[in-house]
């Protein structure tokens, strides 16, 4: 798994909204978005949600298939230097 920490940044105005979490913490993530729209006393909207969120998942797939092809290239390697031996 993964263990990098990932940033999402909204700046509105002099507001800075930066979040910080790991790959395993998004559900956590997407419940802190709804806790802020929710607080009336934040500038955050639902809007701002909804745009983090989908960045969030956007995020995690891109995270996903990077994570894919890194383990497909260093089997690919692998499979490469067995045959090297075995010549």
């Amino acid at each position: 798994m993964n263990q990098e920490v990932n940033v999402l940044a909204l700046v509105k105005g002099k507001e800075r909204y930066v979040f910080l979490y790991k790959d395993s913490n998004q559900t956590e993530m997407l419940r802190t978005f709804g806790r802020y729209a929710s607080d009336p006393e934040l500038s955050f909207s639902w809007y701002d949600a909804a745009v983090l969120s989908q960045k969030l998942r956007r995020k995690a797939q891109r995270n996903e298939v990077a994570t894919l092809l890194a383990s497909k290239k260093e089997n690919a390697s692998l499979d490469e230097l067995e045959l090297k031996i075995e010549d």
